[in-house]
């Protein structure tokens, strides 16, 4: 046991934040997607706290290495939003059951997998940024997934763009997240603790992304993953439904 984990359980979960920190090192975002699914399968009490640790942690690797293009315009109307949003995240996290969260969790995977695959182009405009950053805060802080809404605005945008401007969101929505739950009275020490002991694995993930960076096609690592992931939600999907 660490940390009251079964061991066997914290190396799977080491095993797909390497997966998870890899695919966000390439494109953009991919930690939650990947990991919340298995996450809340191995380990339901977990979630959302450990990814929103580690989802404030793995974009500051990102900045430390590239942090131009970031669109500061827009994040001002993102950021904002996500207040409110993460108010109503902190509401629903305390209303859900370990099963009702499975659901969510499984859903908002299948919903950002079914968006990413879509020709669908959304207007960038303070309206939808607004938007995108409240459904950001709300998910995010529920269910630790939150970058789909404001990826799907960005997805036009260059890869670097893309990468810097979801980093910063990320970091500064998941502080948020975090500050909100610490506030309801949910958040476990002993989850931190953890984070910071599998901090490790987002470097790997890091490190490996960079290397696949320009080497392998972006849409291939991509399709690949999202397959998993909405294998991985679908087999959570019908665990907490069943």
């Amino acid at each position: 046991m660490i940390l009251g984990v079964d061991s066997g359980v914290v190396a799977l979960v080491a095993l797909v934040l390497v997966v998870g920190a890899t695919l966000q090192a390439i494109v953009g975002l991919g930690l939650g997607l990947v990991a919340a699914p298995v996450v809340t399968i191995l380990d339901p009490a977990l979630m959302p706290e450990l990814l929103l640790v580690l989802a404030a942690a793995l974009p500051l690797l990102t900045l430390m290495g590239s942090h131009d293009e970031i669109d500061w315009r827009g994040l001002a109307w993102v950021l904002p939003a996500r207040v409110p949003g993460t108010a109503v995240g902190v509401y629903f996290l305390a209303q859900f059951s370990e099963r009702h969260l499975g659901v969510a969790v499984a859903l908002m995977v299948l919903i950002a997998v079914v968006l990413s695959l879509t020709p669908l182009e959304v207007p960038v405009r303070p309206s939808t940024l607004a938007t995108a950053g409240f459904i950001s805060g709300a998910a995010g802080t529920a269910t630790s997934i939150g970058g789909p809404p404001v990826a799907l605005l960005y997805q036009r945008r260059s890869p670097r763009q893309i990468r810097n401007t979801l980093a910063v969101l990320f970091t500064v929505g998941a502080a948020m997240s975090l500050v909100g739950i610490w506030l309801g009275g949910t958040f476990e020490v002993r989850v931190f603790l953890l984070a910071l002991l599998l901090t490790p694995c987002l470097a790997l993930g890091a490190v490996a992304g960079a290397q696949l960076r320009g080497v392998v096609p972006d849409h291939r690592i991509r399709y690949g993953v999202l397959a998993v992931c909405a294998a991985s939600a679908l087999a959570l999907l019908v665990r907490s439904v069943v």
